[in-house]
């Protein structure tokens, strides 16, 4: 039976995990980058999130690392995805991560708005789910086997 894992993910005290007005200048919102201070200076961050060297070793990395491994899907939310609200844009925007982005599986992306999937470098193919959390488990679950 598949498990469900929330790992590597920070939320502040009141509950929130970025902060207010996401924009393509601020992705995780204004402060948003503090709250994830302790994962974003990390040697796993930097290197898979963005293809830099260095980093720090320790255990936040190691904490980070693990939220890497053995991942048969992911979900996330459209925010996570994209800075736009609304219907989609047809703008081209294909996430943060640029043409491989750092899943290299099956990805459902909750949302009001479907659009068709998204498939990508590296064998991330980003799934649009619009009927709910409860469809985006189910789904994530069957597509990690």
């Amino acid at each position: 039976m598949p498990r469900l894992r929330v790992e590597s993910y920070t939320l502040s005290i009141d509950g929130f995990g970025a902060g207010p007005n996401q924009s393509l200048q601020s992705p995780l919102g204004i402060g948003g980058e503090s709250l994830h201070r302790w994962a974003v200076g990390t040697r796993t961050f930097q290197q898979k999130v963005f293809g830099k060297e260095g980093g720090r070793t320790g255990v936040d990395d190691d904490f980070a690392a693990r939220g890497f491994h053995n991942i048969g899907a992911w979900i996330m939310g459209r925010n996570m995805f994209t800075p736009s609200r609304g219907p989609w844009p047809d703008d081209g925007w294909k996430g943060w991560w640029g043409d491989e982005p750092v899943y290299h599986c099956p990805v459902f992306v909750l949302t009001h708005y479907p659009r068709p999937p998204l498939e990508m470098k590296g064998g991330t193919i980003f799934h649009f789910v619009a009927g709910g959390i409860h469809e985006a488990l189910q789904r994530a679950q069957e597509a990690a086997g």
